[in-house]
């Protein structure tokens, strides 16, 4: 094999690890995080490949999306998240995005977070924790038929038994109008 496709082959390895992990990380329920990029190379499923970002080769970038993920989901302070997010650079990416609307919404900015959300999908309309935080925030805003949306399509994607699923589905089960909040 020449030295072009080995190269080729690995970065697609990288690619796949950093762009599939998102989608396939663990998530029930909404405060439990999916998992941050791996810092292996090892792929661990199937991603479209044909819009690779140059982020996905860069270790700079793989380095401060964990370090916003870990501002997110174990400090708790979103608006440093969305800062450190944002100064990636790499904001058109569907993983990227969704954690900036995620920490909108965890701030109480629904419109700008739903701006966020749909950038995600629009990035990457397979993004299937994208589909969950949006339908969470479609519940939240007591939207609950679009919510239903979003969880069919979660099912079309990932399946009824994905984490992303159960959790929809489970905030969904909720009575309107309890004050939960997602």
């Amino acid at each position: 094999m020449s030295n072009y496709a080995i190269r080729f082959l690995t970065l697609s390895a990288v690619a796949l690890a950093l762009v599939a992990a998102p989608v396939i990380g663990y998530a029930a329920p909404d405060n439990d995080p999916p998992s941050p990029p791996p810092s292996s190379t090892k792929s661990k499923g199937k991603k479209k490949t044909s819009e690779v970002s140059p982020a996905i080769e860069d270790p700079a970038f793989a380095k401060g999306y964990r370090a916003a993920y870990t501002t997110i989901y174990d400090r708790h302070d979103y608006a440093s998240a969305i800062e450190q997010l944002k100064a990636l650079g790499h904001d058109e990416m569907a993983a990227v995005a969704n954690l900036i609307g995620y920490s909108y919404r965890k701030l109480g900015d629904y419109k700008v977070s739903q701006i966020w959300y749909e950038r995600a999908l629009k990035a990457d309309p397979t993004h299937v924790k994208t589909w969950q935080y949006y339908g969470l925030w479609q519940v939240e805003q007591g939207n609950r038929d679009q919510a239903q949306y979003h969880l069919s399509r979660i099912a079309a994607l990932a399946g009824t038994n994905s984490e992303e699923y159960r959790s929809l589905a489970a905030a969904l089960e909720k009575p309107p109008g309890t004050g939960l909040v997602y």
